[in-house]
This record gives structure tokens, sequence and C-alpha cells, in this order.
């Protein structure tokens, strides 16, 4: 009886080892099944990630910024058309609408908790100059900002910053203070 009591735990331990490990083990390697699926995900991921360039602007004017200022840049009616042209139809109306709405929110919080500062529509314009207090230049190419639409803070003394729209409320404090 004794021997017998000895034999239960090992025979436990072998069933394990003999059957169930295997399994455990095999379902732990990628059938070639999943492997061609994992490869087609990782392949229409990376296709996602494809940055496409903004087209570049209609106008080559130069906008001259010298005070306090909230400077909202987007594409012009040419550019924008452009843009159109190389999304997809839902990608657009996603950017579309996101710029709409997080433009909208930061001219309202401006307005309304920071009026001294001017707010600045730059839609024919491909340049924004930029002049300091000290009479230093700091030119942007628009062109180069692979956003279709963005905000620019500028206090005249220090360089102008893209400003993060989402979080104009803190981006504000941060700069202007």
């Amino acid at each position: 009886m004794h021997a017998h009591l000895l034999l239960k735990p090992y025979y436990i331990i072998q069933c394990i080892i003999i059957f169930i490990m295997p399994s455990v083990i095999y379902s732990c390697h990628p059938s070639p099944k999943n492997a061609q699926h994992e490869k087609e995900k990782e392949n229409k991921i990376s296709a996602k990630k494809k940055i496409i360039p903004k087209p570049p602007s209609s106008f080559n004017d130069t906008m001259v910024i010298k005070n306090n200022s909230a400077v909202f840049y987007s594409p012009d009616s040419l550019q924008l058309e452009k843009i159109k042209a190389v999304n997809k139809k839902p990608i657009y109306d996603m950017l579309e609408h996101d710029c709409y709405y997080q433009m909208r929110n930061a001219r309202s919080v401006i307005k309304q908790y920071w009026p001294k500062i001017k707010i600045i529509e730059a839609t024919e314009a491909r340049y924004l100059l930029f002049i300091k207090a000290d009479n230093s230049k700091i030119c942007i190419d628009l062109n180069n900002k692979n956003d279709i639409c963005g905000l620019l803070l500028f206090d005249g003394k220090k360089d102008p910053i893209l400003t993060d729209m989402p979080n104009i409320d803190t981006q504000l404090q941060y700069y202007f203070k």
C-alpha cells in the first residue's frame, strides 16, 4: 500500500511531462498560418504609417509678425484641394474635423482668457517672419510643417513655438508667463 502512494505523485508528474508539456510548447510556437497573418498585419500597419507630404502652398507671400500673437495657419483653397486629392475621404474628413474643432477651441480660450494676444490667421502666406524685440528674425516656411493646420505662439522675446492645440490652456500659461 505504501508503494502505491509513492507512485501516485510520480505518475502525475509523468503525465504532465508526457501529455501536457508538448501541447504547451506547441501552442507557444506560431503556426505558419499565424505567422503569415502577423506579417500581413504588420504590412498593413506600415502602410498606414506612410506619411503623405503636405502639398506646397499656392502662395509664396511672407507674413510679418512683431507682437504677442497667436498665429493660426491652415491651407489655402488650392492647397486644400490638393490635400483632399492625396488622402482617402475618411482621412481627409478626420483631418478637417480635427483642425476645425481644435482651432475653434483654441481661439475661444485665447479670446476669453488671453485677450491681449492678437489672433492672426495665416491662410494665404507660405512664410511667417517673426521679428523679435531685439530685431532678430525667425522665418518659418509653412511648407515644411506637415500638419494641415496649426498654431504658433509668439511673445516678441522668445522664439515662436508650435502649440499643441488640445492643450492650449497649459501651452499659453507656460509660454506667456
